[in-house]
């Protein structure tokens, strides 16, 4: 098993409002996406599930890597299970995205066909 996140990157992370990733192992860009902290594990999910995108990208090939600040790390993804912990990710997600201008993504978030593509990051 993957050794945990440090509690400075797990703070970042938490307390940020973008997660920059880069799926598999091809260079190119860090792009922004929401993330969310919960339970000292690490959450993603794709508001698009484009072919090329990210999502799509790691269910080939499930390792990449995400910047925090200046701070760059290696990961790897799985997809992530269990229906208590999807409504825990929702309410990190309603918690840390709060503001009127997100509350449509929010919901969104929690429906059921973005619900199954959850991924949880881990260092790799």
């Amino acid at each position: 098993m993957s050794r945990p996140f440090s509690n400075t990157v797990l703070d970042q992370l938490h307390s940020g409002k973008f997660l920059g990733l880069r799926a598999g192992s091809q260079p190119h860009r860090f792009i922004g996406v929401w993330v969310v902290v919960v339970r000292q594990r690490v959450f993603v999910r794709p508001w698009n599930n484009k072919p090329n995108g990210w999502y799509q990208v790691f269910l080939r090939e499930p390792e990449g890597a995400i910047q925090v600040g200046e701070l760059k790390r290696r990961v790897r993804a799985r997809k992530a299970r269990g229906e208590r912990l999807m409504d825990a990710i929702d309410l990190a997600y309603r918690a840390k995205y709060a503001t009127p201008g997100s509350r449509r993504y929010v919901l969104g978030l929690a429906r059921p066909r973005r619900r199954a593509t959850t991924l949880e990051l881990m260092p790799a």
